[in-house]
């Protein structure tokens, strides 16, 4: 995918979050690995003013030395860290959604009480610790969730998602939207029941087959 392709979908998934109501405003942001760096979402541009050329590259050799009109997310340190550190994934992208940053806001998991967190690459959607947005601390404490997983709830904040394409960061961003309401809903009407840790060991394994692949 050459470089105006990926800045064209940034934009594209930006304005699908907005549409799909997990996002809103200038609050999110997308970032996706491009050659000896990274290309992410500028800081406090609205999704629908946003224009291929407003985001900003940042190279892995410095974070200061970023190359653009805007500045760069003021997330930039959990985006650049995160795909400096794991090469197995090309996007990250993080939400406001508001079941997710609800069960976040409580500083709870989401628990295995449907098959489907296994998109999460785990037996639950973990909840990284609390830090001040836009910090290294913050950064750190993500990398400590995703450890094993492929998403994660930021205590009092949001969600993040990760992937080898932002077609499917969307997609387990959606789904993870979606378990938290399942979650909430449910415990407004009785006590959920769990599916156990050997039952997860199942569905995981069926997962390596299972969904959006690319």
């Amino acid at each position: 995918m050459s470089e105006l392709d990926i800045r064209k979908e940034i934009i594209e998934t930006c304005l699908k979050m907005e549409e799909l109501g997990i996002n809103q405003g200038t609050s999110g942001n997308i970032s996706h690995r491009f050659g000896d760096g990274i290309l992410i979402t500028p800081s406090g541009v609205s999704y629908d003013l946003l224009r291929p050329k407003d985001i900003v590259f940042v190279p892995f050799s410095s974070k200061n030395d970023y190359e653009g009109e805007f500045a760069p997310s003021s997330e930039l340190d959990f985006h650049f860290d995160l795909l400096k550190e794991k090469p197995e994934i090309n996007c990250v992208l993080h939400n406001h959604s508001t079941y997710a940053t609800s069960m976040a806001i409580c500083r709870m998991d989401i628990p295995s009480h449907h098959y489907m967190v296994g998109v999460g690459g785990g037996k639950k959607i973990p909840c990284a610790k609390y830090a001040t947005f836009g910090t290294q601390e913050l950064s750190q404490n993500i990398i400590k969730a995703l450890v094993g997983y492929n998403a994660c709830l930021l205590a009092n904040h949001g969600v993040i998602t990760t992937a080898k394409t932002l077609k499917k960061a969307l997609w387990i961003a959606i789904e993870v939207e979606n378990l938290a309401k399942q979650y909430i809903m449910a415990k407004q009407i009785g006590k959920p029941v769990l599916l156990d840790s050997e039952e997860m060991d199942i569905i995981l394994e069926k997962f390596k087959s299972y969904g959006i692949k690319k």
